[in-house]
């Protein structure tokens, strides 16, 4: 499908205040009318659920075990706990499908074990927004664009002690909206940025049984960085994140078990008509917490809640659902989450997941996400579920 030239503003606003842009409102509303105060960044794809497992669980995932590739994304400090010695992933997502048929973002993910410690991995998340057709202000035809977004991470992981990590990603973003539109003065926009990731787990089983109680926290830091410029003298901030979360794991026998998960997520970038600073960067990031013009009551509203329940049947099949929950006032996001995996001899998997909104008119409903995982077993597997070579031990 062919978009005229402000379709573009979707790459540097979030998908809210895309909502309402392409609505032509001149008041950002959320799908329920309601008058909308939502922090917004540019690149929204870099806060995009990469893969399908985590999208049937509501876009949980920050402590989430048993760890593969998408990790990276979520907490890279988990995957020094991943049973293989590597893993890699592709996935593929089509996006916005109720309004536009050419816009999909894809990742690819891969990690290797250095050894029981330690943990390197790179990804490439890129997003396609299509096609733009360019119009003068009469209305004739000026040419076209794709336009595109990527971002490129390296990561590293370490284990601090037997049951606690830390992990790092270093990334380059880059944001080519429309750099053919020389009468809009655009060009590409790039920075660098970073995250940082923690993990605990534990757990305490019948090794006769297999009953028993697992428990995990994650939290992540993420997209801490420059904020973008278009050529311009605006520069947008991009969208750090700040993601808790927890997993409860119930081991009903030794082939059934059931995740319980539980994350919440606050962008922080300055809320619109706040108190932030924007001269100072840090001050502007990290004061997000206290910046809603309606006080603490606003900045709690600003807190997403996703939450999931997975259970699997033999680490070979799983069955997945979760609800994603954004206050009205802030977007107003709330939709259910659905999805199975497969796992084929511990070396192949597939995941699906399919998204339903609660309200009518959700430009998100019907997205689905499709993954692909690949794993690279060692010889021997090593306690506490970490895989090990022979010659590690």
């Amino acid at each position: 499908m062919k978009r005229k030239f402000f379709r573009i503003l979707l790459g540097i606003c979030s998908p809210v205040f895309f909502v309402a842009t392409t609505q032509a409102q001149t008041t950002p509303v959320n799908p329920a009318g309601q008058t909308l105060n939502a922090p917004t960044a540019a690149v929204p794809f870099l806060n995009f659920t990469p893969d399908a497992r985590s999208g049937g669980l509501g876009e949980a995932g920050v402590a989430l075990g048993d760890a593969d590739a998408n990790s990276i994304h979520w907490n890279p400090s988990k995957l020094v706990f991943a049973r293989q010695k590597a893993g890699a992933t592709v996935s593929y997502t089509p996006w916005l499908r109720e309004l536009i048929g050419d816009m999909y973002y894809t990742n690819l993910s891969a990690y290797s074990k250095l050894g029981k410690n330690s943990v390197i991995g790179g990804s490439l998340l890129y997003f396609d927004l299509g096609t733009v057709n360019f119009t003068t202000a009469n209305g004739v035809q000026a040419g076209t664009f794709n336009s595109r977004e990527y971002a490129i991470t390296a990561s590293y992981s370490q284990r601090l002690s037997q049951n606690f990590s830390l992990g790092v990603n270093l990334k380059y973003l880059n944001s080519n909206l429309a750099s053919g539109a020389s009468a809009y003065g655009l060009q590409p926009g790039a920075t660098a940025a970073a995250d940082i990731g923690a993990f605990y787990r534990n757990e305490v089983r019948d090794n006769s049984t297999g009953k028993g109680l697992g428990w995990a926290f994650g939290a992540m830091l993420s997209n801490l960085g420059g904020r973008l410029n278009y050529g311009g003298l605006e520069r947008y901030y991009i969208p750090t994140n700040l993601r808790l979360g927890t997993t409860v794991t119930y081991y009903a026998d030794q082939y059934n078990k059931f995740n319980f998960l539980l994350d919440f997520n606050k962008l922080m970038v300055p809320t619109p008509g706040g108190s932030a600073n924007p001269n100072n960067y840090f001050s502007s990031v990290f004061g997000s917490f206290a910046d809603a013009p309606g006080g603490f009551s606003e900045e709690l509203k600003e807190v997403i809640v996703s939450t999931g329940v997975e259970y699997w049947y033999n680490e070979q099949f799983a069955v997945r659902g979760g609800y994603y929950h954004e206050s009205a006032q802030k977007g107003g996001r709330r939709y259910i989450t659905t999805g199975i995996g497969l796992r084929l001899a511990q070396q192949f998997g597939v995941d699906f997941s399919y998204l339903l909104p609660v309200q009518q008119g959700n430009p998100l409903a019907n997205t689905f996400r499709l993954s692909l995982i690949i794993n690279f077993p060692s010889r021997t597997v090593g306690t506490n579920d970490t895989a090990v070579d022979d010659n590690e031990e």
